[in-house]
C-alpha cells in the first residue's frame, strides 16, 4: 500500500470489520490489518510462487483465508505474464506497455496458466468482510465486473489505480470511478507514483 493504512483509519474514521485482499503477493499487509483488530481476510493470489510465499508468511489463525486464484469476470484458466525481477509483484493478466519503458530492469520473462474465478462465485460470509485491497495491475474493473453481489456489503475500496496504458488495455481511473458510482462509491483520495499510476481510496457515501 502506498498510503499508510494507519493514516487513512485516522483521517476517515474507517471501521473495518474484514479484508478481502485480491493480489496479495506475500501478504504484506496483513500485520498492518491486525494491528488494528481485523481478525477477517482473504487473501487471493493466482501466481504459485507468489502463493507458496503468502502460505509461509502468514500466521496459522482461523480467520485467514486464503485462495490460490485469479479473480475476474468470467470462469476458466487464462495466460498470466509473470517476472521475478520485481518479487512478482508486477504480474498480470493483462500484457506489459508503458511499464517495459518505464520500469525497463523488470523483463516479463515467462507465462504461468491460472484458474480464474468470480468473486461473486466465491462461498464465505459476506457480512465478516466490508473492505476490498486490490492490486491486480490493470484488471482492477474486471474483477469489481465479477463482485457486482459483494460490492454491496463493500464500504472501504483500496485500488491500484491508472490514468494510461501501463498494461494493454488496462481500466482508466476514469472507469473505475464510473463504475464505482453505481455501488454509492466515491475516490476521495488518490497518490499517484509518478504520471501514471498510482494507489485510490473508495469510500461507500452513506456508509
Amino acid at each position: 500500500m502506498v498510503m499508510s493504512l494507519d493514516r487513512l483509519i485516522l483521517d476517515y474514521d474507517l471501521k473495518i470489520r474484514g479484508v478481502l485482499h485480491i493480489g496479495a503477493h506475500w501478504g504484506e499487509e496483513q500485520p498492518d490489518y491486525a494491528k488494528h483488530g481485523v481478525k477477517n481476510m482473504i487473501f487471493f493470489e493466482p501466481v504459485k510462487a507468489n502463493y507458496e510465499m503468502l502460505l509461509d508468511y502468514l500466521p496459522g489463525d482461523d480467520g485467514i483465508k486464503t485462495f490460490n486464484i485469479a479473480l475476474g469476470n468470467e470462469v476458466g484458466t487464462r495466460e498470466m505474464f509473470t517476472e521475478t525481477a520485481n518479487r512478482g509483484q508486477s504480474c498480470s493478466l493483462l500484457e506489459p506497455d508503458l511499464h517495459l519503458s518505464q520500469y525497463p530492469r523488470i523483463r516479463f520473462d515467462d507465462k504461468e496458466v491460472v484458474v480464474i474465478n468470480k468473486l461473486d462465485n466465491i462461498e464465505f460470509d459476506r457480512m465478516l468482510y466490508n473492505m476490498i485491497n486490490i492490486d491486480v495491475q490493470g484488471y482492477e474493473l474486471e474483477v469489481f465486473r465479477g463482485a457486482v453481489g459483494t460490492l454491496k456489503n463493500i464500504d472501504i475500496i483500496y485500488s491500484e489505480v491508472n490514468r494510461d496504458e501501463v498494461y494493454k488495455e488496462c481500466a482508466r481511473v476514469e472507469q473505475l470511478d464510473a463504475f464505482l458510482d453505481t455501488f454509492g462509491f466515491i475516490r476521495v483520495e488518490t497518490d499517484w507514483i509518478g504520471k501514471t499510476w498510482g494507489d485510490a481510496l473508495y469510500l461507500k457515501k452513506n456508509a
